[in-house]
């Protein structure tokens, strides 16, 4: 991101927050798509996180920085979101999954099929993997921001691993023989 924007928006400079808006919006859109999955909520968590961003840019002290500080805010946004509908402590085995394939004759699994394939996770489980495999959030900070046990996030995952495997087994390698 360029200091120049930042800094501009530092002093509220609208043309500037404009430019920033408009270079950070789609990651961070794609980002509160990760986790949330009504249009509404997306774009109710983005317009909060740019909220955020633009009142308390003066308190980043490192530019370079602006971007991680940015998709933090962006995150923090959607598991408040989420922690409303969504009680991480109860483990949902079933998950429903498509009868269908998800892709016709893929043979090679891509990072782009696994992210697809964690869509068919359950809610608990898909933002436990996103925390921490995609965001690189530690059991630890999961477990504070969600409120659960460390334990808790570690199940989750771990579940979220079974699932993605026996998935990954009945999508992609079957079709690979």
């Amino acid at each position: 991101m360029d200091e120049k924007i930042i800094q501009a928006c530092k002093k509220q400079n609208r043309q500037a927050q404009r430019q920033l808006y408009e270079q950070l919006a789609p990651k961070l859109y794609y980002l509160c798509k990760r986790y949330l999955k009504k249009e509404e909520e997306i774009e109710e968590v983005l317009a909060d996180a740019f909220f955020i961003i633009f009142t308390k840019i003066d308190q980043l002290k490192e530019p370079k920085a602006f971007v991680s500080w940015a998709k933090k805010i962006t995150v923090n946004q959607c598991l408040l979101v989420l922690k409303k509908n969504i009680n991480f402590n109860l483990y949902l085995d079933d998950v429903s999954y498509a009868n269908q394939p998800l892709a016709d004759e893929i043979t090679d699994l891509e990072e782009e099929d696994l992210l697809r394939l964690v869509n068919y996770l359950s809610e608990g489980c898909q933002t436990i993997f996103n925390l921490f495999v995609v965001e690189g959030f530690s059991h630890k900070e999961i477990a504070e921001q969600l409120k659960i046990s460390e334990g808790t996030s570690k199940s989750q995952l771990n579940a979220a691993k079974s699932k993605l495997k026996e998935l990954v087994t009945t999508y992609y390698y079957q079709k690979a023989k």
